[in-house]
């Protein structure tokens, strides 16, 4: 992880704004963090959320403990082929993790699905499991998809998992997060059961059907002795 050193700012608070750009995420990811409770802030008598220097220190010693193990797993990548395929979803609404999940025993019971409900717990399980295949809700609570795409983009841990967002939003509604999306594979949600196993099944490749170990060959036979 980039390192952000506070520290020097020798401030006590700070604002939404400025938090979000220590952190280069979106301001409403910042004010759903604090909603969460990720990030202590009180409020101006005018409204505007002040955020405590002292919670910012304490969520980028989290952040930066999740990007060590991440990256930490991701030089044991050979391990990856040891074990089943492993699939990843980072989505918040109930629905559409059965759906998932319904998806995964038809089509792919071979592989492993974890699920996350929000974007910090999405990271943190991210750097643990190293997934073969990251699936991303593009509006999440915690912090949104586009953000955390982002982040993953920025600081390099997606390495070599593929990368699927879902959305309910149209295309006209994707415009604010076109910087994220650029070159990602997006399923609009209501084409979820026609589009996402074939999409899964291409991710993970020969993932799904690794080539068998050669038969042994025949014994020679042998010869019998002269009559």
């Amino acid at each position: 992880m980039t390192e952000i050193d506070i520290d020097s700012h020798d401030q006590p608070y700070y604002t939404t704004l400025e938090v979000a750009r220590l952190l280069g995420m979106a301001v409403r990811s910042v004010q759903l963090m604090v909603d969460r409770g990720d990030l202590e802030a009180w409020k101006t008598p005018g409204g505007h959320r002040r955020i405590t220097a002292e919670s910012l220190r304490a969520w980028l010693q989290r952040s930066r403990a999740s990007v060590g193990a991440g990256r930490a797993l991701a030089r044991r990548r050979a391990g990856r082929q040891s074990r089943p395929p492993c699939v990843l979803l980072i989505e918040d609404s109930s629905h559409f993790q059965q759906l998932v999940r319904l998806l995964m025993r038809q089509h792919f019971p071979q592989v492993q699905l974890q699920v996350a409900d929000d974007g910090i717990s999405g990271l943190v399980s991210f750097g643990q499991l190293n997934p073969d295949v990251l699936i991303v809700d593009i509006l999440l609570p915690g912090i949104d998809g586009a953000s955390m795409i982002m982040g993953l983009r920025h600081h390099a841990l997606v390495g070599d998992s593929k990368l699927i967002v879902l959305t309910s939003l149209d295309e006209a509604q994707r415009a604010d997060y076109a910087h994220a999306l650029h070159g990602v594979t997006v399923v609009h949600k209501p084409n979820l059961v026609r589009e996402l196993p074939g999409l899964i099944e291409q991710a993970l490749g020969a993932r799904l059907n690794p080539p068998s170990a050669p038969a042994n060959p025949p014994a020679a036979a042998t010869a019998a002795p002269p009559s």
